[in-house]
């Protein structure tokens, strides 16, 4: 096995030859037969041991044994404690998700302090099948079926490879010693479940059964990039952008076949997997949306509009303005500048209005139900409700725009229209451009 993982390495992961890494150790079989193969090809590394705290004793015994492999192979050691059952129940997630977040968080943040290239964890080949079956039973698409990706932004899997067996055979021949994690007996859990009692099952059944799942598995990455490629180009297609919006025509859409199996692959990053309640949406009223964990996809007239949900939370509504200013760069770019008597006719980015019309300070807000105002070139007020709907303006970007007002009135829709109120005039005796940068 040490010269298949050699060679391995130096097809596959030649950055590991040039740069030292960081080794995730747990202290068990695959961690301790990695190390060992990393220390055989006289690679340099360090190792980092997690102690989560569920266990008592035996966590503590775990971190020591790791520590002490590493001082016997004479190679920097890092450790860390977590608090997982306060994280749990701080974040309301499950143990398994509470270790894999903090230790992932961890390893970036050594890599960062000290240079490391990568870390390295002993996922191998009975991994990837647990994985798959786990994937095939929540009905994740054909990237979920890949298997667990050898090389990610600062993750390296060297091991996926080689199944179990070869790891168990490697620590034979070369009198290994491990820790065993009482807990990787426990079927409560669905992984163990499967690697317990549903995977020897299909080992007996067909003997080489591991080898044709790898086989499989390479076809399927393979389709799964091809598919990829050619989505990608739907999308293109398909996918208008602008202002942080995605504007997607629904007849378009309808042409695609088969349909449901197109709409999974084009919003499944978004966070929409349902396939079905997308459809719906075709033909629902305007304003109707379906919400993922982290976008909005909102039906609007003929068609789709999708937008990542804001991470911010508490931000103001309201921005106040003061006469000296000459730039705000937040929440929108606006720039202020006084003129004598020469301007030019008002755009969507620039507006030329009477100063002296003005009172200060002004206040930068988003529109609300019931706002009013006198668009430019009329004499007589409108809703701005009615504006957008006679602008055709998408609901997702009514909800982001702004409003420059003095004293309640509207002055500018920002970006789309002013108020004949405040226009130039031949009495104006100071002008006031106000531009919206990008």
């Amino acid at each position: 096995m040490l010269k298949e993982f050699n060679t391995h390495l130096c097809t596959n992961f030649p950055f590991l030859l040039e740069k030292p890494f960081l080794i995730a150790c747990s202290g068990g079989l695959d961690s301790v037969v990695l190390t060992h193969l990393c220390f055989q090809n006289k690679l340099k590394f360090a190792l980092a041991h997690c102690n989560f705290r569920l266990r008592g004793e035996q966590s503590d015994a775990d971190e020591a044994f790791v520590k002490q492999l590493s001082e016997n192979l004479e190679v920097p050691f890092h450790i860390t404690h977590f608090d997982t059952l306060g994280y749990v129940n701080d974040k309301k997630v499950s143990i398994q998700m509470a270790a894999r977040t903090l230790r992932y968080t961890w390893f970036q943040r050594i890599l960062e302090q000290h240079g490391y290239g990568k870390v390295l964890t002993a996922h191998h080949l009975d991994d990837t099948l647990e994985t798959f079956l786990i994937n095939l039973s929540r009905g994740t698409g054909i990237k979920g079926l890949s298997g667990i990706p050898e090389n990610t932004s600062y993750i390296s899997r060297p091991l996926l490879p080689f199944s179990r067996a070869h790891l168990e055979s490697y620590a034979a021949k070369n009198s290994l010693v491990w820790r065993e994690d009482a807990s990787n007996q426990d079927a409560k859990y669905l992984r163990n479940k499967l690697r317990l009692e549903v995977i020897p099952i299909l080992k007996k059944v067909h003997p080489s059964f591991l080898d044709n799942f790898q086989r499989s598995l390479s076809h399927l990455a393979q389709t799964a990039d091809i598919a990829e490629s050619h989505i990608a180009v739907i999308k293109k297609q398909l996918f208008f952008y602008e202002d942080g919006i995605y504007k997607i025509i629904i007849d378009e859409l309808k042409k695609l076949e088969p349909l449901e199996g197109y709409l999974f692959a084009l919003f499944k990053e978004y966070g929409f997997v349902d396939s079905q309640a997308i459809i719906a949406l075709f033909d629902a009223m305007s304003g109707k949306e379906l919400k993922s964990a982290t976008h909005r996809l909102l039906k609007d007239r003929s068609a789709l509009y999708l937008m990542q949900i804001s991470n911010e939370k508490g931000s103001a509504e309201s921005y106040i303005i003061d006469e000296y200013l000459k730039e705000i760069k937040h929440p929108i770019h606006l720039e202020f500048s006084e003129l004598n008597n020469v301007h030019k006719d008002n755009s969507t980015k620039v507006i030329y209005i009477d100063k002296e019309k003005l009172k200060f300070p002004l206040m930068l807000r988003k529109w609300k139900s019931g706002d009013v105002f006198y668009p430019l070139g009329f004499n007589r007020k409108k809703k701005l409700s009615k504006y957008f709907k006679d602008e055709k303006v998408p609901v997702l970007l009514k909800e982001k725009q702004w409003l420059l007002c003095s004293n309640n009135a509207i002055v500018w829709v920002v970006g789309m229209r002013a108020d004949e109120r405040f226009k130039v005039t031949a009495q104006t005796k100071e002008i006031l451009r106000i531009t919206v940068g990008v």
